[in-house]
């Protein structure tokens, strides 16, 4: 994902930021420039969603876009372009069998993954210009409950699932064959639920968030599977960290959380977190649910409760600057959020 996103970076900042809703629509996407922010919402795809909105992902090209909701199918996946939504794709020959909250395409979009609400609480899908292929098999040691998060490293050697039941965190390689065998869980394991999960862009932290204190995990991440957790953050996140993200070129992470200020920021590197960026001047209207970083690097969203749901600011090295104002079309109760290249 790290070498899509730096040429996504190289080739300009106008992106699509689409968020998954609580109320119909269910999706709505926007035209979004990393230094003017909000630009007009596309036309609803033909063929909604059936339901609450809970997982949202585009192809690392951009070409497909696909949200995780309640009800089945529980997934919806539309062919994406400069124009907007594409007709719906057939759901999967093989059902996803329970709620999605959760979803993510490898970045060599040749599999796209769904955490769900019950077993095997994850479920993966060759996928291609077509649309869904055959389910993979599911992994021989199963996560332990459901599946709220879900993410592959940027060079698709791993499969991470956040989930509810202690070790609330289960990684396993990945290849084209599928699941591989379950890593060792970490020698600390996250304190509570698995709600989030994220791998930074170069491949070395991995990072967790929970339901308890200090609501966020992070630990060094190798083809060996975990290391040793890093020490917690100084200044903590407020609570249940429901969004997660790394910047794109891994020197911060943002954390979206219940209460306030429902938006946390670091600074990061190979020695782990920094000093807590100060919070946004305006800060999201309420509980964070999501976070996401521009592929280049230069704007953070965050999708929250309530109008206008997404709350977005320029971002740089000093943190978040001058709030962005709101899209004309608002989308309240927003539970995830995501950017595509086009």
């Amino acid at each position: 994902m790290l070498q899509h996103m730096l040429r996504a970076a190289g080739g300009g900042s106008t992106y699509t930021l689409a968020v998954a809703l609580e109320a119909t629509p269910y999706v709505r996407a926007y035209r979004f420039s990393s230094t003017k922010g909000f630009g007009a919402a596309y036309s609803n795809p033909g063929t909604l969603p059936t339901d609450v909105g809970n997982g949202i992902a585009f192809t690392s090209d951009g070409t497909a876009i696909a949200v995780a909701h309640n009800t089945s199918p529980y997934v919806s996946a539309y062919p994406w372009s400069g124009g907007g939504f594409g007709s719906k794709f057939s759901n999967p020959a093989t059902g996803v069998g329970d709620d999605g909250n959760a979803i993510a395409f490898s970045d060599a979009n040749n599999a796209v993954a769904i955490a769900i609400a019950s077993t095997p609480y994850i479920n993966v899908y060759a996928w291609s210009g077509s649309g869904f292929g055959s389910k993979f098999s599911n992994p021989a040691t199963l996560p332990t409950g459901i599946g709220n998060g879900v993410a592959f490293t940027a060079d698709d050697s791993a499969i991470a699932v956040a989930h509810t039941t202690s070790p609330y965190i289960s990684v396993y390689p990945w290849s084209g064959s599928g699941f591989g065998s379950k890593f060792s869980n970490p020698a600390t394991l996250p304190t509570g639920t698995g709600a989030s999960v994220a791998f930074s862009p170069d491949g070395a932290a991995i990072a967790v968030g929970h339901s308890t204190s200090p609501y966020v995990s992070v630990y060094p991440w190798s083809g060996s599977g975990f290391g040793s957790k890093f020490s917690n953050p100084a200044s903590l996140p407020a609570g249940t960290a429901q969004g997660i993200a790394f910047s794109p070129d891994s020197t911060a992470l943002a954390v979206a959380h219940v209460n306030f200020p429902y938006i946390s920021a670091y600074p990061w590197s190979g020695s782990g977190f920094g000093t807590k960026f100060a919070n946004p001047a305006t800060r999201p209207i309420d509980d964070g649910y999501g976070v996401a970083f521009s592929p280049d690097g230069l704007s953070l969203a965050v999708a929250n409760l309530f109008a206008p749901g997404i709350t977005a600011y320029p971002w740089s090295a000093s943190g978040f600057g001058t709030k962005f104002a709101n899209p004309t079309t608002g989308s309240s109760n927003c539970r995830a959020i995501a950017f595509g290249v086009i």
